[in-house]
C-alpha cells in the first residue's frame, strides 16, 4: 500500500523573482530596481532599509500591484500580479494586502470606525456583520476610545493608528508598511513600530515596512538593504529585533 502524498506546502506570502523597473530619462532606459527577489514567509517581519533615492518607493508599488515589473514577477500567496489586468491586481490588492501609509490618507468626514471599517465596504461587506472584529482591532491598536471622532480630533500617532486597523480589518496576510513613521515625533513613531510588531505576534500578520530609518529598520526580524536600486543579500540581518547599531554598522559596511 503506497503512502499517502505529503501535503503541498503553502507558498510565500510574497515573492519577488527577479524583478527589474527602468524609466526613459535622458534618451535611454535606465535602471530604477534591479534584479530584486527575495521571500517573505507567513508570519514574517521583514524591514527593507535604504537611504532616499534607493528605489524604495518604486519597489513598493511593484510589490504592491499598483506598478508593473518590466521584467520579472511579483507573487502574492502564490498568484501573479502580472498575469492578468488592473482589475486582477486591484482585486488581489483589496483582499490580501493591507496599506499603512505615512501621510494616513484617513477620509476628513468619516470617523474613526467608519475609516477602519471602509475595506470591509469596498469590498461589499457589511460591517455590522463583524463588529466584534472591529472592536478587537480598535482595542489592540489602543483608539478604542476614539472610534466616534473625526481624523481632525486625533493626534498623528492614533491617526497612524486608525490606520493601521484599517489595513487589517480585511484580515489580509499581507501588510505593507511606508515609511509609517516619517510623519511622526520620535516617541510615536516608536509606538507605531511596536504595535506593528504586537499585531504580527497576535495576528500572524506578515509585514513588510519600507524605511530610511536605521530605528524603525532594526524592529524586523530580518533587515534587507536596498541601494541602488538592488538588494544587498551579502549584508541582510536575521533573527532580529536588533540593535540600531547593528544596522548602523551594517550601513557603513555596505558604504551608504
Amino acid at each position: 500500500m503506497s503512502a499517502a502524498p505529503l501535503p503541498a506546502s503553502p507558498p510565500p506570502v510574497l515573492e519577488a523573482r527577479s524583478v527589474f523597473r527602468f524609466r526613459r530619462a535622458d534618451g535611454r532606459e535606465v535602471p530604477i530596481v534591479r534584479d530584486v527577489s527575495f521571500t517573505l514567509q507567513a508570519g514574517e517581519f521583514a524591514t527593507i532599509m535604504g537611504p532616499s533615492g534607493s528605489g524604495k518607493s518604486t519597489l513598493l508599488h511593484l510589490l504592491a500591484g499598483l506598478d508593473r515589473p518590466s521584467a520579472g514577477q511579483v507573487l502574492v500567496t502564490g498568484e501573479d500580479l502580472g498575469s492578468g489586468g488592473e482589475e486582477q491586481r486591484a482585486a488581489v490588492r483589496r483582499q490580501r494586502i493591507g496599506f499603512v501609509f505615512q501621510f494616513f490618507h484617513l477620509l476628513p468626514d468619516l470617523t474613526v470606525e467608519e475609516n477602519v471599517t471602509l475595506p470591509l465596504r469596498i469590498l461589499g461587506q457589511d460591517p455590522r456583520r463583524h463588529r466584534d472584529r472591529t472592536a478587537s482591532l480598535l482595542e489592540l491598536l489602543g483608539v478604542a476610545a476614539l472610534r466616534a471622532r473625526l481624523p481632525a480630533a486625533l493626534s498623528g500617532g492614533e491617526m497612524q493608528r486608525v490606520s493601521i486597523a484599517r489595513a487589517l480589518v480585511a484580515q489580509p496576510p499581507l501588510v505593507l508598511a511606508d515609511e509609517p513613521t516619517g510623519n511622526l515625533s520620535s516617541k510615536a513613531g516608536e509606538e507605531v513600530v511596536g504595535l506593528l510588531r504586537d499585531v504580527r505576534d497576535r495576528l500572524g500578520t506578515t509585514i513588510l515596512l519600507v524605511t530610511h530609518n536605521p530605528r524603525d529598520a532594526a524592529a524586523g526580524d530580518r533587515v534587507l538593504f536596498l541601494h541602488d536600486g538592488a538588494l544587498r543579500p551579502e549584508a541582510e540581518l536575521r533573527g532580529g529585533p536588533f540593535r540600531v547599531a547593528d544596522v548602523f554598522a551594517r550601513l557603513q559596511e555596505l558604504g551608504i
